[in-house]
């Protein structure tokens, strides 16, 4: 028996029982669409994340206080970073471009009858490109504004909405910080929350000197931004800081850092292998329910068997070998998990954009788990079709037709 008739036996077997073949083909469907949603979710989520922290630079290292140690023995005590030691940052400077320090700190901001609890930062004018902040509308304060201690402000994206007022209507407004009245002069572009960091709108820039003078009224910075040349060159700048601040804290080799330096293309990194792991999981969770629809498979194929056992014989009687008859069945069963396939395919792609549009999820259709999908959709069939296909070729044509 040739092969193309072969396949035109299994479709029509296939099509003499509609029912049987769809119900039998749900569990490929459910597990071929399930596999591609859940891989597109995870793969949508690993991106997400990877442009939020592209968005706050992966050339950036941030540098907080650390605990001090006495013969040591770390104490309660944390040690302050100060205006020196960022000079100190920019003075050991090679591969280093930028040093931002950071004042903030939680603040009662007044706008009219509207009263917000919202993060004030005490900067310097070069926070807005380091960081990779735009102004959407007027501008950033300047290093005259900074040196010349002004009370001007520039707001995040965010702020407006928490105030119930329109941002561009801010402008030229005076808000009070801490009962100090400042200007409004900036409105800072959407940046969406970014993790670790906080939701980067909610919060409010003003000149370093002014609020180390007039609203903080210290110069102990809570963090430290540095910029780098490049990525490359993150482990380099790492070093050159490491070793300006234990000089300017006098501490003698072999002490601990009492400051600490966290790099945020690590931060990528562990959030990237958090999110493929999830992808990973949520697929093998999926995957199971192909497993499950191969069992089902299987056992049609066998019920399948039983009931063409008259048929079998008859087409052993006239000539047809082990060899076609095992063909036959183990068609029938590629040619169901390949149709289940397929619709799993679609459901799951249909699925992966319902979830984007509606729901705002994040999702990223790969070409590769549809592949995949569809391969293991044909390894379940030849698997779990090889032992009915096998049963059917080995049974005695004789003994076949005496079957009732």
């Amino acid at each position: 028996m040739l092969f193309g008739e072969i396949f035109m036996v299994a479709l029509g077997a296939i099509r003499a029982n509609k029912l049987r073949s769809a119900l039998t083909m749900l569990g490929i469907v459910i597990g071929v669409a399930a596999v591609i949603t859940m891989v597109a979710l995870g793969a949508g989520a690993q991106k997400a994340v990877q442009e939020r922290i592209q968005q706050l630079g992966t050339n950036l290292l941030s540098i907080y206080p650390g605990q001090s140690f006495m013969r040591g023995v770390a104490s309660n005590q944390r040690v302050n970073l100060t205006m020196d030691d960022a000079d100190a940052i920019r003075q050991a400077a090679r591969v280093i471009t930028e040093v931002v320090p950071e004042l903030n700190s939680n603040q009662q901001v007044k706008l009219n009858n509207q009263n917000i609890n919202v993060n004030i930062i005490g900067t310097t004018p070069n926070f807005v490109p380091v960081n990779n902040y735009n102004v959407a509308a007027g501008r950033m304060f300047t290093a005259g504004d900074d040196d010349g201690r002004k009370r001007v402000a520039v707001i995040g994206w965010g702020v407006p909405g928490m105030l119930n007022v329109n941002g561009l209507a801010m402008l030229g407004q005076t808000v009070l910080i801490r009962g100090i009245p400042f200007e409004v002069i900036g409105l800072l572009e959407e940046k969406g929350t970014t993790g670790g960091w906080g939701n980067p709108d909610e919060q409010i820039l003003i000149p370093l000197q002014t609020a180390r003078y007039r609203v903080f009224g210290t110069d102990r910075l809570r963090s430290i931004t540095v910029q780098v040349g490049s990525a490359d060159s993150i482990n380099i700048g790492m070093l050159e800081i490491e070793r300006a601040l234990r000089s300017a804290h006098g501490i003698r080799p072999g002490g601990e850092n009492d400051f600490q330096i966290r790099n945020r293309a690590d931060f990528l990194a562990t959030f990237e292998e958090t999110t493929r792991t999830f992808t990973f999981l949520l697929a093998g969770i999926a995957a199971v329910s192909l497993l499950v629809g191969g069992i089902g498979i299987m056992n049609i194929m066998l019920v399948s068997v039983t009931e063409r056992t008259r048929e079998i014989g008859v087409r052993k009687a006239l000539g047809a070998t082990r060899k076609s008859i095992m063909l036959q069945f183990l068609v029938e069963a590629i040619v169901l998990c390949l149709m289940g396939g397929i619709v799993g395919i679609l459901l799951g792609t249909g699925g992966a954009f319902a979830l984007s549009s509606l729901a705002n999820w994040n999702t990223l259709i790969s070409p590769v788990a549809i592949a995949l999908a569809v391969a293991f959709s044909l390894a379940v069939g030849l698997f779990f079709g090889i032992w009915p296909a096998q049963r059917a070729a080995k049974l005695d044509p004789i003994v076949a037709l005496r079957y009732e």
